[in-house]
C-alpha cells in the first residue's frame, strides 16, 4: 500500500498556519502571533531561530494568559522535535491538550491528539493512537465538521496501511467521499481532501484485488487532479493504476505508469512511493521474464530501506526473488547478504507487528534455512574459497539465522508454557484466598528473630489483611510510608513484617497483588482486554505501561500483551 506519510506532511503545513509559538526576547513579543508563526515556519531547518521565535511566542502567550496561544506555542515545539525525539514531542502535545481542552477552537486539541497518534503509531503502539484518534474525531464532530472528516481520513489511513483492516478502512473512506461530494471539492484545501480520499479508495480496493474498482477511482482521482492541476496527486494516481496493471497482469501497461509517474515521485522526494515504484517495476520486470531488470529494481527497494529503515509487509516480496535471483548465477554472498536481510526485515515486523514467522517461514522454513546453510557452506569450501574471514563471517552468519529460528521457535514455546502454568495456578485462587486469610496468624519462630512485640505484629498482619480484601493496594502512589501512616505505625515496623511473614520487599508485595488482580480480572473481563497496556497500568494500580509490563513479566515470565492475546485466541 502506498504511503500518505508525504501527504500527512502536506496536511500538517495547512494547517499550521493557525498556529503559534514561544517568545523570550521583549522586541519579539512586540509582533503579532501571526508575525511569529510565520517567521517560525519560515526557518524550518534553522532550530536556534525556530527556537528564538516559538520561546518569543510562547513568552508573549505567557504576558497575555492566553492558554489557547500557550497550547498552540507547545505544538510548535512538539512539531520541533518530530524527528529527533518522540517521547518529547509526545509530552509537548500532552500540553497543548492541557491547554486547549475546553476551549472550542477550530483545531485545539483535536489536532494535538492527532498527532500524538501519528508519533504513537511510528513506535507501532496501534491501540493507543487509535485511542488518540477517537478523541480528536469527538471534539473536532463538536468544534469542525470538516476537520473530524480529516480525522476519520487519518483513522482510515491507520486501518488500511498499519492494521490491514481494509473493509473497514474503505467504508471510512467512503464516508469522506460522501462528505466531499456535498462541498466545493474543487477549489482549495477541500480539493486536496477530496483528491486523497478517492486515492484511499483505490489503495484499498487494489489491497482487496478488486482490480476494476480500482481502475475507476484511479481514473476518477486523475481526473479530479487534472481539473485542479494538483501534479503531485496525478502522478500518484498514475503509479497507483501502473500497480493495479501489474495485478491484471498488464505488464507493459504497468512499466509505461509507473514510469511516467516515477520522476514526479522522486522530484516531490516522496520516498515512501519511490520506494513502491521500484518494487512494483520489479514486479513487472518479473511478469515479463526479465529476470535481471526485476532484480536492478529490487535493489533500489532495498537501497532506500537501506536509507530510511522502513518498509511495510506489502514490499517485502522481492527479497526471496533476489535470493533465488542470486543463488541460480551462483552468487553466493549476494545470495547470503539477502538472507540475512530479510531475516533481519522479518524480525523487525515480528516484533512491530506481532505476525510472527508469516513472512521468512513462508519461504524459507528452519530445515531449508540448516539447508541453505550446509549447501552454502560446502559450495563454498569445494570451489577453495582461500578467504577464512569471508567464510567465518559465511559460517556465523547462517549459524545465526538458523539460531535466530531456533530461538523464535523455543520463545515461543516457552511462552505458551508459561501462559498454561499460568492459567493452571489461577484455577487455585480461591483456595489461595482461604489460606491467606489465616496468613495473620503468629508464627512463632518469625517473630523471635523480628524484634517487634507480639501485640504489633498481629495488629499489622491483620490490617495487611483488611488491605489485601478491599483491593487498597489498586490505589496508585501507594509507598510503605503512605501505607504505615494509614495504619497509624512505623514504617519500618511494616516494612521488617511484610519482609518476614510475606517473605518479600514492600514494593514486591504490592506489585504481586496488583498483577495477580489484573490475571484475574482479565480472564474474567473480556472488556479490558481491549485497553492499552497504559489503560490497564492505570487500572491496576501502576502508573505507567512500563513499571505495569516490568511488573507482569516478572510475576508470570510472559508479557501482558502476550497474556491477553492468548487469552482471546482460548475463547
Amino acid at each position: 500500500m502506498f504511503s500518505h506519510k508525504f501527504l500527512r506532511a502536506l496536511f500538517l503545513l495547512l494547517v499550521s498556519y493557525l498556529l503559534t509559538a514561544q517568545a523570550a526576547k521583549r522586541d519579539l513579543t512586540k509582533l503579532s502571533y501571526d508575525e511569529l508563526h510565520d517567521l517560525y515556519f519560515d526557518n524550518v531547518g534553522n532550530p536556534k531561530k525556530q527556537i528564538l521565535y516559538t520561546n518569543a511566542y510562547m513568552a508573549k502567550a505567557i504576558q497575555e494568559n492566553s492558554n489557547i496561544r500557550k497550547a498552540k506555542a507547545n505544538y510548535q515545539i512538539a512539531l520541533f522535535y518530530y524527528r529527533s525525539d518522540k517521547v518529547k514531542a509526545i509530552q509537548y502535545l500532552d500540553s497543548v491538550i492541557k491547554y486547549s481542552e475546553g476551549s472550542n477552537d477550530k483545531f485545539f486539541p483535536a489536532a494535538a491528539y492527532c498527532e500524538k497518534a501519528d508519533f504513537l503509531k511510528s513506535q507501532f503502539k496501534f491501540k493507543e493512537a487509535m485511542l488518540n484518534y477517537n478523541k480528536a474525531e469527538k471534539v473536532s464532530l463538536q468544534t469542525n465538521l470538516d476537520y473530524y472528516y480529516v480525522v476519520r481520513e487519518y483513522i482510515g489511513i491507520t486501518k488500511s496501511e498499519d492494521l490491514e483492516e481494509y473493509k473497514e478502512a474503505l467504508e471510512i473512506y467512503k464516508e469522506c467521499y460522501n462528505y466531499y461530494r456535498t462541498k466545493d471539492f474543487r477549489t482549495g484545501k477541500c480539493a486536496g481532501d477530496y483528491q486523497s480520499v478517492i486515492f484511499g479508495i483505490a489503495d484499498c480496493f487494489k489491497s482487496l484485488h478488486n482490480k476494476d474498482s480500482t481502475s475507476f477511482y484511479n481514473k476518477l482521482g486523475y481526473k479530479e487532479a487534472t481539473i485542479t492541476k494538483n501534479d503531485f496527486f496525478k502522478y500518484l494516481f498514475i503509479l497507483n493504476e501502473g500497480a493495479n496493471q501489474v495485478l491484471k497482469k498488464n505488464y507493459n501497461a504497468a512499466l509505461d505508469s509507473i514510469n511516467k509517474s516515477l520522476p514526479k515521485i522522486i522530484a516531490h522526494k516522496d520516498t515512501g512511493n519511490e520506494l513502491a515504484a521500484y518494487y512494483y517495476l520489479g514486479k513487472a520486470y518479473d511478469g515479463l521474464g526479465k529476470k535481471e531488470k526485476a532484480a536492478e529494481n529490487f535493489i533500489k527497494v532495498d537501497s532506500i530501506y537501506n536509507a530510511t529503515k522502513e518498509i511495510s509487509k506489502e514490499f517485502v516480496d522481492g527479497y526471496p526473488y533476489l535470493i533465488n535471483y542470486y543463488k541460480n548465477l551462483g552468487e553466493k554472498e549476494k545470495q547470503l547478504k539477502y538472507i540475512t536481510i530479510y531475516m533481519t526485515i522479518d524480525s523487525i515486523l515480528q516484533k512491530n507487528y506481532r505476525e510472527l514467522n508469516k513472512l521468512v517461514y513462508k519461504e524459507y522454513d528452519i530445515p531449508r534455512l540448516i539447508s541453505e546453510k550446509e549447501n552454502l557452506i560446502n559450495s563454498l569450501n569445494s570451489d577453495k574459497i582461500k578467504n577464512r574471514w569471508g567464510l567465518g563471517f559465511l559460517f556465523l552468519s547462517t549459524l545465526a539465522i538458523g539460531g535466530f529460528a531456533f530461538h523464535q521457535y523455543r520463545t515461543k514455546k516457552q511462552y505458551r508454557l508459561r501462559f498454561e502454568k499460568l492459567i493452571g495456578e489461577t484455577n487455585t485462587t480461591e483456595n489461595k484466598k482461604l489460606i491467606n486469610e489465616n496468613e495473620h496468624k503468629i508464627d512463632q519462630n518469625k517473630l523471635e528473630g523480628i524484634g517487634i512485640a507480639e501485640e504489633v505484629v498481629n495488629q499489622i498482619l491483620k490490617k495487611l489483611n483488611q488491605f489485601e480484601k478491599q483491593k487498597e493496594y489498586l490505589t496508585p502512589n501507594i509507598t510503605v510510608q503512605t501505607l504505615s501512616g494509614t495504619f497509624e505505625t512505623n514504617s519500618k515496623y511494616v516494612s521488617k513484617i511484610v519482609n518476614v511473614y510475606k517473605e518479600k520487599t514492600f514494593t514486591q508485595y504490592l506489585n504481586d497483588l496488583r498483577i495477580e488482580f489484573a490475571i484475574n480480572q482479565l480472564q474474567e473481563n473480556n472488556k479490558l482486554r481491549k485497553y492499552t497496556v497504559q489503560a490497564l497500568a492505570l487500572e491496576f494500580g501502576f502508573n505507567n505501561a512500563e513499571s505495569f509490563s516490568t511488573a507482569f513479566y516478572k510475576k508470570t515470565g510472559i508479557k501482558p500483551t502476550y497474556f491477553i492475546k492468548e487469552l482471546d485466541l482460548a475463547t
